[in-house]
């Protein structure tokens, strides 16, 4: 049996993956304020924003460029609604910014050897925001309704049952063995009792919900009773949404709002000194997805052609200032161990050998090209405009369809009706969270991609409990991606973040995060 910090094998692989991960020296009882300080990517004060003396109290405004998709958070949602959500709820284990894993509504978890039974302890005194103390059964009704909620085409189908087999402590039984279990029990615990999360939200993290007004804001407050001791030192928390981006910023110059993500370098260097500027990565696949079943992209060569009339490099230099870290395939770097770089080097910008390619798949004039791209994102609409002129280079009539974000998802990625869209992707800590969605049939599969070859190297990935096989096969699979021209991959795009120098402690995650819990005022 392996205790907690000294899991199996495969959470030592796993903890590396970030850039940073150290994963053993973590006590079950560890603060993430503790973790937070190691270095996730940022290239300002480590990992946080940390000068001047923090004062408990205050109220910060956060501004997204996006709604919510709902605040239920077993279901399947976008990455901006997790790192709203993340403040609100927690699971058994629950992510640090060096990318291991803390207890959290549990106080410990053991894995046994043959990676088919996970035993988590409940944490002494855990409780709800409405007071009610954290029961067992709540802890197997959470994953009991997930399960049901992802459904057996997920990864979660792994599960075979939660036996409770005290008041203290669940078993989850697999159906196989299994290694990357661990990153899907952050699923949230919530109250058996609560038959409308969407609604009432009531979890157990640092922040309780106060009040949800769609397209406008989100309000938090802090929870008395969180059992980390010293957190959150806010009072109070505001997510506002502000759809429009330019707004967005206008109201950052404004002083209305506190912290603004995705800044393009461009804002960032016209900022006024009110702001820090902190950079990290926004750990996402930013890419050009492409519709496999649409007429010419159904041609591995005219989506290999793409590959080459795309110049990443100029992409990167005209929005982030030549900061993003290039990618060739769907996995990030932070990923380190699982992370194939080669896949980087498949293609390069060659607009001769794009025109090659397409005449020789039948289209020397090219052909046309609707690229739908989420208007509330500005990085994937200027990518978008870029890659449409440097597409008409090669003959590709490339036009840009702007659409809401509710639509783009249910239109794009839950109808799979596309020809492009430039979006970026994010993933947990598990391997094959990132690589699944493009096996034959997989529900997350909007691409209609299918590949025999690669769902054979990825089933062999995944059902692997050896991890340096297990490693070797998921960067073949991403060779695969790259060399088929799944995607027109582009990069891990930097994240620029503009913080009030009224704020100390923001800190980067490998996940979707936005951890409220570590921010705090500073006295002026």
């Amino acid at each position: 049996m392996k205790k907690n910090h000294l899991l199996l094998g495969v959470m030592t692989f796993l903890l590396s993956a970030a850039l940073c991960a150290c994963g053993g020296g973590k006590n079950a009882e560890e603060s993430s304020a503790g973790a937070a300080q190691t270095d996730a990517g940022a290239q300002e004060s480590g990992n946080t924003l940390s000068e001047g003396t923090p004062v408990p109290g205050g109220r910060l405004v956060f501004g997204m460029t996006q709604d919510l998709a709902s605040l239920d958070p077993h279901i399947e949602t976008d990455a901006g609604t997790r790192d709203v959500v993340f403040n609100l709820y927690e699971g058994l284990v629950k992510p640090a910014s060096d990318g291991s894993f803390l207890p959290a509504v549990a106080s410990d978890y053991v894995i046994s050897d043959d990676a088919k039974v996970y035993t988590f302890t409940l944490r002494d005194g855990i409780t709800f925001h409405d007071g009610t103390p954290v029961t067992i059964e709540d802890v197997k009704y959470s994953i009991d309704r997930y399960a049901e909620i992802q459904g057996e085409s997920s990864a979660f189908s792994i599960v075979s049952e939660a036996v409770i087999v005290d008041e203290k402590t669940l078993e989850i039984h697999l159906k196989e063995s299994y290694s990357e279990l661990l990153p899907m029990m952050t699923l949230a615990i919530i109250p058996a009792a609560n038959d409308d999360p969407a609604g009432t939200p009531v979890g157990t993290g640092p922040f309780r919900f106060v009040s949800y007004t769609p397209g406008q804001n989100l309000i938090l407050e802090k929870y008395d009773g969180y059992w980390q001791e010293g957190l959150p030192s806010l009072d109070e928390v505001e997510f506002k949404f502000i759809a429009d981006v330019d707004t967005a910023y206008m109201e950052l110059q404004a002083g209305t709002i506190d912290i603004l993500k995705y800044l393009t370098a461009a804002q960032a260097q016209t900022l006024s000194g009110d702001y820090q500027i902190v950079e990290g990565s926004m750990n996402l696949v930013h890419a050009m997805y492409l519709n496999s079943e649409y007429g010419p992209l159904s041609d591995a060569r005219v989506r290999q052609a793409l590959c080459y009339a795309v110049d990443r490099d100029a992409v990167n230099q005209f929005l982030f200032g030549g900061k993003s870290r290039i990618i060739g395939s769907h996995m990030i770097p932070a990923m380190s161990v699982y992370y194939e770089p080669e896949a980087a080097g498949v293609y390069t910008y060659d607009p001769q050998k794009a025109r090659e390619l397409l005449a020789e798949a039948g289209y020397p004039d090219g052909f046309d090209l609707t690229i739908t791209v989420p208007s509330s994102y500005s990085q994937h609409v200027d990518t978008a405009q870029i890659i449409a002129e440097q597409l008409s280079q090669v003959g590709v009539r490339a036009s840009i369809s702007q659409v809401e974000w509710s639509s783009w998802l249910e239109n794009v990625y839950q109808g799979g009706e596309f020809e492009a869209t430039v979006i970026g992707f994010d993933g947990t800590l598990a391997p094959s969270d990132w690589l699944m969605k493009y096996t034959t049939g997989d529900t997350k599969n909007f691409m209609h991609y299918s590949n025999e070859e690669y769902d054979r190297v990825f089933e062999e990935a995944y059902a692997s409990v050896d991890e340096t096989v297990k490693a070797e096969k998921y960067k073949e699979a991403q060779m695969i991606l790259a060399r088929d021209a799944a995607a027109v991959y582009i990069e891990d795009p930097v994240n620029l973040v503009a913080v009030s120098r009224n704020f100390g402690g923001y800190t980067f995650y490998p996940t979707a995060a936005e951890d409220m819990s570590l921010i705090y005022q500073i006295g002026q």
